[in-house]
C-alpha cells in the first residue's frame, strides 16, 4: 500500500505548475484534460519530486468554498514536508526565486528546517540533514 497522490487546491494551474517545477524542481508527471463531476472541463495535473512515488494533484478551486481553502488547507499549520539532500543549496536557490520563508533555517534534533509558503500560501517544512 502507498499514498499515490495528495490534492492541493490552487487558484490556477499554470502558475502552480511553474512554482512546483521551476522553483521547487518537481517533475510535471501529467497534465491532461478532464471533466468535473458535472461535466465541466478541468485538468488533471500531477507534479512529483524527482524519483518520488507520491505526487501532488494540483486541483484548481471550483466554487467559493474551495477558493476559501486556498492557502489554508491545514488551518495555518505546516502540512507538507520537503526533504532535500543539500539543504543550504536548496534554501539559497529558493530565496533567489523569491520563495517566502516564514521561519528562517534552524537546527532541530531531526535536522535542518525552515518554513516556507507555496504559491497558494500553504506552509511547508524544508528539511535536510544537520
Amino acid at each position: 500500500m502507498q499514498i499515490d497522490l495528495v490534492a492541493l487546491i490552487v487558484d490556477e494551474y499554470d502558475p502552480a505548475i511553474a512554482f512546483f517545477t521551476d522553483v521547487l524542481g518537481f517533475d510535471l508527471v501529467e497534465d491532461s484534460p478532464s471533466l468535473t463531476n458535472d461535466g465541466r472541463p478541468k485538468r488533471w495535473v500531477v507534479v512529483r519530486p524527482p524519483g518520488a512515488q507520491t505526487g501532488i494533484l494540483l486541483a484548481r478551486a471550483d466554487g467559493e468554498g474551495q477558493r476559501a481553502a486556498i492557502g489554508n488547507q491545514l488551518a495555518g499549520r505546516v502540512g507538507f514536508f520537503l526533504r532535500v539532500d543539500d539543504f543550504d543549496a536548496t534554501y539559497r536557490r529558493m530565496v533567489e526565486a523569491d520563495v517566502t520563508f516564514v521561519r528562517e533555517p534552524r537546527t532541530e534534533p531531526y535536522g535542518r528546517v525552515a518554513v516556507f509558503l507555496d504559491i497558494a500560501g500553504n506552509r511547508w517544512d524544508l528539511l535536510g540533514a544537520s
